[in-house]
């Protein structure tokens, strides 16, 4: 069970793929974790708790860093790694499409952030890490995802303003940037095609996300950092 001095960090989109893995990543550090997604079934390890609610509500927000302070008594790590990707030409985004994308990754960042921040400066500091993807810094004519690079470029830039704003008081703020990684959302039958969009000629797997953000974790002198796990597509092609 969670002792009083025992870590904790909110997980958002916790419930597959790279979420999931950070559960298991962050458990493992001995933290205790509160994982939440739309659809996050209860866990049967005492040090998990599960809160499920969509990410664009800002309502979520407040019942997940509540329940995390409530049960386990603090939240020393935010990984906002809920998020919505949607590619398609740029004339042909609906207003739901919008919606949706900037729901999730912008407003989901938004009021959960603030509420991890606000208890991380009653305790004294805490770590805030953003999920983006590579595409903000190197556009691809193969993938088109203008709504991507708008709402996680933004994201990548409030990484750097939160940690310059927060530097002093305790608080570091991080991104990893990512390439595709190899999770349930790509269909076996496009993983050649995915592979080939890397110039290492693979994709990413769940650990090499897992493995960033945990040194992340333990890297008290690094915070503004944006950490490419993208297998060199923010290099070059």
């Amino acid at each position: 069970m969670s002792t009083p001095d025992q870590k904790v960090a909110v997980i958002t989109g916790a419930s597959q793929g790279i979420g999931a893995g950070l559960v298991d990543g962050y458990r493992k550090l001995g933290y205790a974790v509160v994982a939440t997604s739309r659809s996050i079934a209860p866990s049967d390890d005492p040090d998990v708790l599960t809160v499920q609610g969509d990410a664009a509500d800002p309502a979520t927000a407040e019942r997940v860093v509540s329940a995390a302070i409530e049960r386990f008594g603090r939240v020393d790590t935010l990984v906002n790694n809920a998020g919505v990707f949607l590619s398609k030409p740029f004339h042909e985004y609906t207003q739901t499409d919008y919606d949706q994308v900037t729901g999730v990754n912008v407003a989901g960042f938004f009021r959960i952030t603030q509420l991890a921040v606000e208890q991380m400066l009653r305790q004294g500091g805490g770590h805030v890490v953003q999920v983006t993807t590579s595409l903000v810094d190197h556009a691809s004519s193969e993938v088109p995802s203008v709504l991507a690079s708008l709402t996680k470029g933004g994201l990548q830039s409030a990484t750097k303003a939160l940690a310059i704003e927060y530097a002093s008081r305790g608080i570091r703020s991080n991104a990893v940037s990512l390439g595709i990684i190899r999770t349930p959302m790509h269909p076996v039958e496009h993983h050649e095609t995915l592979d080939a969009m890397h110039p290492v000629r693979h994709m990413g797997e769940v650990q090499d996300v897992v493995d960033a953000i945990v040194y992340l974790e333990n890297a008290p002198f690094v915070t503004g950092e944006i950490l490419h796990v993208d297998g060199g597509q923010s290099a070059g092609h």
